[in-house]
Order: structure tokens, then C-alpha cells, then sequence
């Protein structure tokens, strides 16, 4: 059973993740859309919804859990020739610093929990080709006009 508030949900750390990512949007004008379950200096744990492709990238702050929700895709870590396919119930790892792509979606809607240790600035995105992509067109809560919240 979860909370039904949500700040003190926060406090005590209880949450209906299915609640959660069913509240996430549609559609998206940005790669992805989340939501921060807890965002605390050792670590931040977000559901996140995934939209389209997302190119090259990496974070420079902290290492990434992603544990697949829903949907399936593929995903490289470390080099493209690593591609493989994901789907619900399996977990992807990678330190800071590494390089990773989500180069397809298969089934939709493609849903992570995610463990981001220490915590991940909203911001947190490197691509390595920077045409393909910025902070404001990874994630809703960094584009012009949007709610940080």
C-alpha cells in the first residue's frame, strides 16, 4: 500500500510504482519523461518513461540502475556492438562515465525504475555526438517552460 502523500511518501519511502508510471504522459516532446521518487545527495530513484531513440550518451556524476517496468527495446552499454534487447524484469548497470544508447524501441511504452547513485542532477547528460542531443531534449523537467518539479 502507498502512500497518498506524496511528500510524506518521500519521508518514508513508500510508493506505487504501477500508479507512477501509468501517470506518466503519452507522448513527449523530449526523449523522456520522470518522475523523482526520492532525490536525496546519496542517491536519486526516478520512473521514467522513454519516448524515442536515445543517441550516444553518458552521465558524468553518478552511476545509473535501470530496471526494466514495461515495454521492451534494445540497449548498448559501453560500445554499439554490445546492442542486445531488453524487456520487463531485467536490470541494466553502468558506472559513470560510460557510454550507453537506447537505439530502438520495440513495444511501447518503455518504462524504467531507475537508481541513480550518488544522486543525478536533472542536467546529468553528456552526448557524444552533441547534435543529436541536449540536456532540454533528454528529459521534460530541463525544457524551456517546464515544472522541475
Amino acid at each position: 500500500m502507498a502512500d497518498s502523500d506524496p511528500k510524506a511518501a518521500l519521508q518514508r519511502g513508500r510508493f506505487d510504482i504501477g500508479v507512477i508510471a501509468a501517470a506518466l504522459p503519452d507522448s513527449a516532446t523530449t526523449m523522456l519523461v520522470d518522475t523523482y521518487l526520492t532525490d536525496r545527495p546519496a542517491a536519486s530513484a526516478r520512473v521514467f518513461r522513454v519516448y524515442r531513440p536515445t543517441p550516444a550518451h553518458y552521465h558524468a556524476g553518478c552511476d545509473e540502475y535501470l530496471y526494466v517496468l514495461s515495454g521492451r527495446g534494445t540497449f548498448w552499454i559501453g560500445d554499439a556492438s554490445d546492442e542486445a534487447e531488453f524487456g520487463p524484469g531485467q536490470l541494466l548497470f553502468f558506472e559513470r562515465g560510460v557510454v550507453h544508447a537506447l537505439p530502438r524501441l520495440i513495444e511501447e511504452p518503455v518504462v524504467f525504475l531507475s537508481v541513480d547513485t550518488p544522486r543525478r542532477a536533472p542536467t546529468d547528460v553528456i552526448f557524444v555526438d552533441p547534435a543529436t542531443g541536449t540536456a532540454e531534449s533528454f528529459m521534460a523537467r530541463n525544457a524551456t517552460g517546464s515544472d522541475p518539479a
